[in-house]
């Protein structure tokens, strides 16, 4: 099964320990993830579903291509990692 995991930074705010979760999507194990922790969405995709513009998922160290729809396929084997960018000036 695919393994879902995120950023310390959102773990401070939301409780989103590493899992594994069934899936042929990014969408997918997202989704599946979300349906025991609605207050991650939120953190994690804007009203539109998509990946908000400070949020990165990574699928086996690569970026996701679609941020809209999350149809990047992930391996059985994959590792999802999702972080928020920092920025600063």
């Amino acid at each position: 099964m695919p393994r879902v995991a995120f950023t310390h930074h959102l773990q401070r705010h939301v409780s989103c320990p590493a899992a594994e979760i069934a899936g042929r999507t990014v969408a997918e194990v997202l989704e599946a993830f979300f349906a025991a922790n609605q207050r991650l969405r939120g953190y994690v995709l804007d009203d539109q579903g998509c990946v908000r513009k400070h949020v990165t998922i990574f699928v086996d160290g690569r970026p996701i291509l679609d941020r809209a729809r999350l149809s990047d396929p992930v391996a059985e084997t994959a590792e999802i990692y999702v972080m928020q960018a920092l920025s600063g000036g």
